[in-house]
């Protein structure tokens, strides 16, 4: 069967904010024009709108994380009516359960499988062998397919890296009101993106502030998502008495666009797999302060496009915002090489034209 004729069916957990979901969505749009249908089963989010807006039909499941008898059972049902209903001959999932769902229905047999692995883990052994032995794995970074060749001893051969990728922000600005007074009354302002969640470290990046706010009381601290964390993260904040300093953004979808109006972004992660925003953030000629974990290194170069601090250091953190607020030549040039890194390791084409012959190799 020819690449034309597949019916491809992506596989997410979720359609919320996420790196994860901007995979699908860019693999939506690599594939629409080059297979006969493209469909997407997850439980919902914010992004199925942009699902809409291409054309892609979204069937809409519980959470594949709940581990209930009776959602477990609907969930199989759901999933073998959509590979019916659809005729699917391609499933690409996106998440350790969905690829586990794929293994329990034995759907390898009777479609082409790939997973794509978006982060490291350590945990599962025996249910990620499971789940992946019979997939074509695609890992989003060199830290990633070392984890799952060293961790989950999946064989090397049978791992393709493609790279996170995202494209050039060639959209005006749109001025953001509150960025605009804050910069008139001469702020410095540092922003933090991502799912408010344990993954992304906030914490440690509101306990950062402190340390900087002693001495330089013109800083901001933006902090764009939304999550389960939020609470807690706006209780820290007011514990520590810094509400004055921190402005909670909440979701924006203007990623690159918010980015571009920030003078330095943060990356405080505790664990990744190849995260996007260090490469939205060079997109957009921004330098990035990221923690030195998994595939953060891969993206940024210490000193040489951002700079790099240990995970849960708070210290260090804050001592890397003070360097690049003090040296702002320093910064200029960590900004304009991070523009080069995007144009040269992540160009969007790239990840487009890998893919592609991903799925043209299966079809031989």
């Amino acid at each position: 069967m020819n690449l034309s004729d597949q019916n491809v069916l992506l596989f997410a957990r979720t359609m919320e904010l996420g790196g994860t979901e901007n995979v699908v969505l860019q693999l939506c749009e690599t594939l629409k024009p080059n297979v006969n249908k493209v469909v997407v089963c997850s439980s919902g989010g914010v992004n199925v709108d942009k699902l809409t807006s291409l054309g892609i039909k979204h069937y809409k499941i519980e959470d594949i994380e709940n581990k209930n008898p009776l959602t477990i059972f609907n969930t199989m049902k759901n999933i073998l009516s959509i590979v019916r209903t659809e005729n699917i001959t391609v499933i690409h999932t996106h998440h350790r359960m969905a690829a586990f769902y794929v293994s329990l229905l034995r759907l390898y047999e009777k479609c082409y499988f790939i997973n794509t692995s978006h982060n490291t883990f350590y945990d599962k052994r025996i249910l990620t062998r499971f789940s992946y032995k019979n997939a074509n794995l695609v890992a989003c970074g060199e830290k990633v397919k070392e984890n799952l060749v060293d961790v989950y001893k999946l064989p090397a051969n049978n791992v393709t890296v493609i790279r996170n990728a995202v494209k050039p922000f060639t959209d005006s600005i749109t001025n953001i009101k509150l960025f605009d007074n804050l910069r008139r009354k001469g702020y410095f302002l540092i922003g933090n993106i991502g799912r408010l969640s344990e993954q992304k470290g906030m914490e440690y990046f509101i306990r950062s502030i402190p340390l900087l706010i002693e001495r330089y009381k013109n800083m901001r601290f933006i902090i764009i998502g939304s999550g389960e964390l939020e609470d807690y993260l706006r209780d820290l904040v007011n514990e520590l008495e810094i509400n004055e300093y921190v402005v909670f953004l909440g979701y924006r979808s203007d990623i690159q666009n918010v980015m571009s109006q920030l003078d330095l972004i943060v990356l405080s992660s505790l664990w990744e797999g190849l995260p996007l925003t260090p490469i939205e953030a060079f997109s957009v000629g921004k330098t990035v302060i990221g923690t030195a974990v998994d595939g953060t290194v891969e993206i940024i170069i210490n000193n040489e496009n951002g700079l790099l601090v240990p995970p849960k250091d708070s210290n260090s953190l804050a001592k890397s915002i003070e360097y690049l607020y003090i040296n702002k030549e320093s910064r200029l040039l960590l900004e304009k090489n991070a523009f080069c890194t995007f144009e040269h390791n992540f160009s969007f084409s790239v990840f487009q034209k890998k893919y592609l012959e991903l799925y043209e190799k299966l079809n031989k």
